[in-house]
């Protein structure tokens, strides 16, 4: 492995940006910040689903059952202050709260407005939408509260006018959510146990969250599974499977560039980021077996060094992005790195994946 990818960059200990009283203004949007979609309505309305309606159903069922209404309660626990919390520990969570709210946030958006417009033309699936915006929105504002609790909070109305929103083809939308959704829930479910095993780094009650909020990704991933499953075209030919060895990759990619860049945050709650981002790239890796024609050979030797010089380069990014003033010599710096960025995502997506309709019935 690269020796300076054992480094982790420190967060930036200048002031938070405020644009009034306790309202932090939204984070800049980059690559690896957390986007805003929307969709092809129209698309999903035509969709098919009998092939697959009872499985659906089943998944909406649970979804209607509600298991964590009564879970996302500030209970007594959260009742004090935290102004013991300082420094770069203080700054670092605050950008965890902010990126988690905002991502979650972004989800209550998309599943609510589908959930509208599938109303008359598609019942069940509106019925599904419904639900997940519920969920969304449950945690971006139970994130939100988390924020207050210091002091800050972000504008949601604020960011629904105004942050930008990206396209995505609905089979992109399917692909993507039922990957964010897993690779969540083993986010969320490997940070919880952690912290069962190492309570003196329990400094704040969210963490006892974190088993319920995983279930919940948990779901919301089964719900896009049936939903994938239940559109051929999206898992049983060729163009398919290079779809999902293209998101599968920018999602693991995506992710170490994200674990890295933020590495300090995951040694103050007393994680190796390296052995963090690796156990849950393979974690999801292997969940993704049950939805997808194929997964990434995730023990090919080069498969995670490749990932991590993404990484690095990356870094070199922030870093010229960090410089002031150097104008359009900045730009044609970071060409470079952007294109060693893209080689070895290239020299990954090269990897022989393993197929996994082959062996089925084992993994269903």
């Amino acid at each position: 492995m690269v020796k300076g990818l054992l480094m982790v960059k420190s967060l930036d200990k200048s002031p938070l940006d405020l644009s009034k009283s306790g309202v932090k203004t939204p984070v800049q949007e980059t690559l690896l910040t957390p986007r805003f979609y929307t969709t092809d309505f129209d698309t999903v309305a035509k969709m098919d689903i009998s092939g697959y309606e009872t499985e659906l159903r089943a998944v909406i069922d649970e979804l209607k059952a509600d298991y964590n209404r009564h879970h996302f309660v500030r209970d007594d626990e959260f009742k004090q202050g935290w102004d013991h919390i300082v420094g770069e520990k203080r700054l670092a969570f605050i950008d965890f709260l902010e990126r988690s709210c905002t991502s979650e946030f972004s989800g209550f958006l998309l599943f609510k407005e589908l959930s509208r417009r599938l109303k008359d033309s598609n019942p069940l699936l509106s019925e599904a939408f419904a639900y997940l915006a519920r969920d969304e929105a449950r945690h971006a504002g139970f994130l939100n509260k988390s924020m207050a609790d210091f002091n800050l909070s972000l504008d949601l109305s604020y960011l629904t006018k105004n942050r930008t929103y990206t396209f995505f083809p609905i089979e992109w939308v399917i692909y993507t959510v039922y990957l964010s959704e897993k690779i969540g829930y083993w986010r969320y479910i490997l940070v919880f146990r952690h912290m069962e095993k190492n309570p003196e780094y329990q400094f704040y009650p969210l963490f006892r969250k974190f088993e319920s909020w995983c279930q919940d990704e948990n779901r919301h991933g089964d719900f896009f599974k049936a939903l994938l499953r239940s559109q051929p075209q999206l898992w049983n030919n060729w163009k398919s499977r290079i779809w999902v060895r293209f998101f599968l990759l920018t999602v693991f990619a995506t992710h170490t560039m994200t674990v890295f860049e933020r590495g300090n945050f995951y040694e103050i709650l007393g994680m190796h980021p390296r052995k963090y981002n690796t156990q849950v790239i393979e974690e999801t890796n292997k969940t993704a077996a049950k939805a997808f024609p194929i997964i990434l050979n995730t023990n090919h030797p080069y498969f995670f060094w490749y990932l991590e010089q993404c990484a690095l380069y990356n870094q070199k990014i922030i870093d010229l992005n960090n410089v002031q003033d150097w104008g359009i010599v900045k730009f044609f710096q970071k060409i470079p790195l952007i294109l060693m960025i893209f080689w070895y995502m290239f020299k990954i997506f090269l990897i022989k994946p393993i197929d996994t309709e082959a062996t089925r019935e084992q993994v269903c």
